[in-house]
């Protein structure tokens, strides 16, 4: 049996990707802050007062996963927690003056960083790239939400 050609599957594509990312990442942006982590400082920078479960569907966190992102940045003190007044059991969130200051560096470090990521592509192949990757990220949307078609239009 002849060995597969792993530059055709996606997925050890992707890791390689997601590993390049996370070594530049961890270089370039922050060794504290995580991507997920930004994501969710970047989210609450632009809708500020969002409870939980809408910003994990806006950075594409599960449950748990958001949880424990909160969690963590509640506990550096970078986002607080406060009571939805329409509905009690709701909590609302919202970046602290230290969270709002860490955004704004990271942002500046991020964009540095995207940078080297993106090196390789002309301006033209970037835009094309992001195309087909949030094409492909959007259809698989459809594996969390069963209802969803996986199929993307022709």
């Amino acid at each position: 049996m002849a060995a597969a050609d792993l530059t055709t599957h996606p997925g050890h594509l992707a890791r390689r990707l997601q590993q390049a990312h996370y070594l530049l990442w961890n270089t370039m942006v922050s060794e504290e802050i995580t991507s997920p982590q930004y994501a969710v400082l970047n989210t609450l920078v632009a809708e500020p007062g969002l409870d939980q479960r809408t910003v994990g569907e806006r950075v594409g966190l599960d449950r748990s996963t958001i949880a424990e992102v909160i969690s963590r940045l509640g506990r550096r003190g970078l986002l607080d927690k406060v009571r939805d007044p329409e509905d009690g059991r709701r909590f609302l969130l919202r970046l602290t003056e230290e969270g709002v200051r860490t955004h704004r560096k990271l942002t500046v470090r991020t964009a540095r960083m995207n940078q080297v990521f993106l090196a390789p592509l002309t301006a033209e192949e970037r835009t094309l790239f992001f195309h087909l990757i949030r094409r492909v990220a959007d259809a698989a949307e459809g594996l969390r939400n069963p209802g969803e078609s996986l199929v993307a239009p022709p």
